[in-house]
């Protein structure tokens, strides 16, 4: 058996710190450097849709690509069955104007859902608690994949080619044309 002596005690030391650091910046970068402490800083908007698709709470919210807040709630309407999304803006983008239009857009082909706002050019501005009026609906990608497959292309009408026609080379007909037939006799 082996005396366990302190270098060793040592470097297990050192590599369970070293863990439990690397643990901690995962749990920071994982979480954009936001633990959900205090949340003073942000102002609740409110925008309706038809459809959310993916959406989820905590879901980001961007103007022109830049994160400027995130969804912080999300609620159905009993009476006409729509979303009711609450956002969180950051204050800094306290000054948005009344006619921004909001749209749940996926980032990529498969990737997250998130809330992606176009300022508009009105002088009013909107207030903490207001809704946004001009919204955008997600598009579910498996419905439209569904009807795009299942519908099928238009089918051509009886007697029509589908074959493609090359424009450079001239339509051949399975009709001859001359009525005279060509000569086997060899002229000298």
């Amino acid at each position: 058996m082996a005396i366990r002596g302190p270098r060793l005690e040592f470097a297990v030391g050192a590599f369970l710190l070293l863990a439990l650091a690397s643990l901690l910046v995962l749990a920071i970068a994982s979480t954009n450097g936001k633990f959900g402490f205090g949340g003073g800083n942000t102002y609740p908007l409110k925008a309706r849709f038809s459809t959310i698709g993916q959406l989820r709470p905590s879901a980001p919210i961007k103007i022109g690509g830049v994160v400027v807040g995130s969804v912080a709630d999300i609620q159905l309407d009993p009476v006409k069955y729509d979303s009711i999304v609450t956002l969180a803006i950051d204050n800094r983008y306290k000054d948005m104007p009344a006619d921004t239009a909001a749209g749940i857009f996926t980032a990529g082909l498969l990737g997250e859902s998130y809330i992606g706002l176009q300022p508009g050019g009105d002088m009013d501005m909107l207030k903490p608690g207001d809704e946004i009026v001009f919204t955008q609906s997600a598009v579910d990608l498996m419905q439209l994949v569904g009807k795009y497959m299942f519908s099928g292309a238009p089918k051509p009408a009886d007697g029509e080619d589908t074959a493609p026609q090359d424009p450079e080379t001239p339509a051949t007909d399975s009709t001859p044309t001359d009525p005279t037939p060509p000569s086997t006799e060899d002229t000298p």
